[in-house]
């Protein structure tokens, strides 16, 4: 009974040491007039996207949220552009890495709703490790989310001993 606590307390521990997929998620909003009509802000890290990585595994991405723009201000059309800046270390660790993103937006009641597009589509598209960065224009005037739905990897190694497999996004607006 001993031996068997000990070995369920050991990985336990294991399991809480392995890297996480996480949002270390910063913002920056280009004032092209001088004054800042799009706030951007990270997600709180508990609400971020989450995935464990073990060499020579393919895994899943839980969702999860990256970033919040804050448009209410803005009369005009925003662009937003999703970046993962460590692809460049990633790439040594990951044979690929493809997240499924979504922009979300706040409707009257305060609940959030995927937008529509002028055709009926929900707007989202693919970040990876390639085609860094996922752009997205929106209607200003709105308040919107930006989370990982779902994504899928192959991880080649785990990498060493306190290395965190972890991307790093960058979102930018303009108008």
């Amino acid at each position: 009974m001993r031996k068997t606590a000990t070995f369920i307390f050991i990985l336990i521990i294991a399991l809480l040491l392995v890297p996480r997929l996480t949002s270390a998620a910063y913002g920056q909003a280009n004032d092209y007039e001088g004054n800042r009509t799009v706030l951007i802000t990270a997600a709180d890290p508990t609400t971020a996207p989450a995935a464990v990585f073990y060499s020579k595994a393919i895994g899943s991405v839980a969702p999860g949220d990256l970033y919040y723009a804050d448009a209410t201000a803005s009369t005009t059309d925003i662009t937003l552009n999703l970046y993962i800046t460590n692809t460049d270390e990633l790439v040594h660790y990951l044979r690929y890495l493809t997240l499924r993103v979504a922009i979300y937006v706040e409707d009257n009641n305060g609940q959030r709703a995927a937008p529509q597009t002028g055709n009926g589509e929900i707007t989202e598209t693919y970040l990876t490790l390639q085609n860094s960065p996922a752009a997205f224009t929106l209607p200003g005037g709105a308040r919107y989310r930006v989370a990982v739905v779902s994504g899928c990897f192959y991880c080649l190694s785990a990498g060493s001993s306190g290395y965190n497999i972890t991307p790093l996004f960058y979102l930018e607006t303009g108008h």
